[in-house]
């Protein structure tokens, strides 16, 4: 006997009727620029292209990253994040965080300087501190930094 499906929303003409529900499955973790096409609203969105959290004393350990290949200690205080797909060019922004400084060392900052490295493929950060005598660079626990292009 057929199934039909009166206007009230009844399923009848059947005496037993099998439901299978199948769950979507994500085929892709990346957004693609289709799919911001269809966000709403007017201003632009600009995401994350590569991000890393990583130990920054002794021997330099990734906790966590995206689009980022490894980190090089260039010596004290000073980092590179080498990207796993490069930048579309050096016009991209950066923000890092650093905590894990001995309390005499605080406010620690990150960033760059005159003399560092900003290439497609890799930035070059440094972390220091005012001890008060004026800036020193320093290896932290914790570097957080994220690009934006």
């Amino acid at each position: 006997m057929p199934i039909t499906i009166n206007g009230g929303g009844i399923i009848t003409g059947a005496s037993t009727l099998a439901t299978t529900v199948v769950s979507p499955t994500l085929t892709t973790p990346n957004i693609n620029s289709a799919q911001f096409a269809t966000v709403t609203g007017t201003a632009p969105i600009y995401p994350c292209r590569a991000w890393a959290n990583f130990d920054g004393t002794g021997t330099v350990a990734i906790r966590a990253s995206g689009n980022v290949s490894s980190i090089t200690d260039n010596g004290t205080g000073d980092y590179t994040v080498n990207f796993s797909t490069a930048m579309p060019d050096t016009n991209y922004n950066f923000i890092s965080t650093v905590s894990g400084v001995a309390a005499n060392q605080i406010p620690a900052n990150s960033g760059q300087d005159s003399a560092s490295t900003k290439t497609t493929s890799a930035l070059q950060i440094f972390v220091a501190y005012d001890g008060g005598g004026g800036p020193a660079v320093v290896d932290v626990s914790q570097v957080n930094v994220s690009i934006f292009r």
